[in-house]
C-alpha cells in the first residue's frame, strides 16, 4: 500500500481507501458480520482511511466503523459527512448549533473525541456561496472537535467556489472514466492550493466493473432503483448520471482496458490512482470479495500514454454528452 498526503493537512492515507455508503443502506441487502470482516480484512491490508456520513443507515455506517476501529483511533482515519439529516437548503441547518449537534451525533456513533475530516454532505451552491457555515468550521476546529473540513461537491463550479475558502483541506468529487471533467480546471486548482481530492463513485454505481447487462434489477432500496433518474437526489450520484442501458453500452466498449489488469474494475481505479492530483479513491464494498479485488489495483498494469489519450478521446466523444444533470 501506498499512501498519499491529503493536501496541507498531516493525515497520510492509504492511496485506495473505502466509502461506506453500501454496508450502511441504499444499496440493497447487507450483512453486518461480512462488512465487518470486509473493513477488517481492508485494515489489515494497509487501508488506514474511511469516508461515511451520518445519513448512511441514519448512522448505522458510522456504528460499523466505530465497532472495527475501536482502540485503532490513532491509525485509522475517518471522514464523515453532515447537513443532509436536514433540510439542505434551510440556512439554520448550517448554523453554530446545528453544525455542533451533528458533530456531536457523529462523535458518538462513531466513539470517537475528535473527527480527523469533517465534511459538509453536497450542500446547495447558495450555502456555499453564503459563506457562514465556513465561520462554523473554523470554530469548531478552534474548539478541537474537528481537526480538518472539507465539501463533497457535485459539481465543478462548487468545487471551484469552495477553493475560495483558505481554510478548506479537501474536495470530495465524482470522478471515475465516465466524469473526467474534473481533470481540465479543478484538479490543477486544487492541487496549486494544496487541497486533497477524494475520488468517490470510482466505478460509476457498478457499471465499471463490467458485470451489468441491460435492463438489470435491483433491490427496492437500492438506490440504483429508486435514483437512476435523479428521483431521490443529485442524478450524478447514481452510474455518474448516466442512464443505465446507455452507461452498460458505454462499458463494454471499455472492455478493453482489463487486459492484462485482471478485470474492468481493477482497471477503472487503476486509471484513478495514476491521476497525481487525487489524495484517495473511495469504493464501496459489501464483503470481503469487492474489497480484496479492489485492493488488486494497487498491482495492476499502468496506463500507457496512448491508452490514456484513447480514454480521453472517448470520454470527450462518446460520454460526455450522455450525462445528465448539472456537472
Amino acid at each position: 500500500m501506498n499512501y498519499r498526503q491529503i493536501g496541507k493537512t498531516d493525515l497520510k492515507v492509504s492511496e485506495l481507501s473505502f466509502g461506506t455508503w453500501a454496508i450502511g443502506g441504499s444499496w440493497g441487502t447487507t450483512d453486518d458480520q461480512e462488512s465487518l470482516r470486509a473493513l477488517d480484512y481492508a485494515m489489515d491490508h494497509g487501508v488506514n482511511f474511511f469516508d461515511t456520513a451520518d445519513v448512511y443507515g441514519d448512522g448505522h455506517a458510522e456504528e460499523l466503523l466505530a465497532k472495527a476501529t475501536k482502540g485503532k483511533h490513532d491509525k485509522i482515519h475517518v471522514a464523515t459527512k453532515f447537513c443532509r439529516a436536514g433540510d439542505i437548503y434551510d440556512p439554520a441547518n448550517y448554523s453554530m448549533e446545528s453544525v455542533s449537534k451533528f458533530a456531536e451525533a457523529s462523535l458518538k456513533r462513531l466513539g470517537r473525541e475528535q473527527l480527523d475530516l469533517f465534511q459538509i454532505h453536497c450542500p446547495p451552491i447558495d450555502i456555499l456561496r453564503d459563506g457562514q457555515v465556513f465561520d462554523v468550521l473554523n470554530r469548531l476546529k478552534e474548539q478541537g472537535k474537528i481537526r480538518y473540513y472539507g465539501v463533497s461537491v457535485e459539481t465543478v463550479e462548487e468545487g471551484l467556489l469552495c477553493l475560495e475558502n483558505p481554510n478548506i483541506s479537501s474536495l470530495q468529487v465524482i470522478f471515475n472514466l465516465f466524469r473526467q471533467k474534473p481533470l481540465e480546471e479543478l484538479f490543477p486548482k486544487a492541487q496549486e492550493q494544496g487541497v486533497g481530492l477524494l475520488a468517490r463513485v470510482p466505478l460509476a454505481s457498478g457499471l465499471l466493473t463490467g458485470k451489468f447487462k441491460k435492463d438489470a434489477q435491483f433491490e427496492e432500496d437500492d438506490h440504483r432503483n429508486f435514483n437512476r433518474d435523479g428521483a431521490a437526489f443529485n442524478v450524478g450520484e447514481t452510474f455518474a448520471g448516466l442512464e443505465f442501458n446507455k452507461g452498460v453500452e458505454l462499458s463494454d466498449q471499455l472492455a478493453w482496458i482489463a487486459d492484462n489488469r485482471g478485470n474492468r474494475t481493477r482497471a477503472s481505479l487503476k486509471w484513478i490512482l495514476e491521476q497525481e492530483a487525487i489524495s484517495t479513491v473511495i469504493p464501496g464494498f459489501k464483503n470481503v470479495a469487492q474489497v480484496e479485488d479492489n485492493l488488486q489495483a494497487l498491482n495492476a498494469a499502468s496506463f500507457t500514454e496512448e491508452e490514456l489519450q484513447r480514454l480521453a478521446e472517448f470520454y470527450k466523444q462518446e460520454v460526455h454528452s450522455e450525462i445528465r444533470g448539472p456537472y
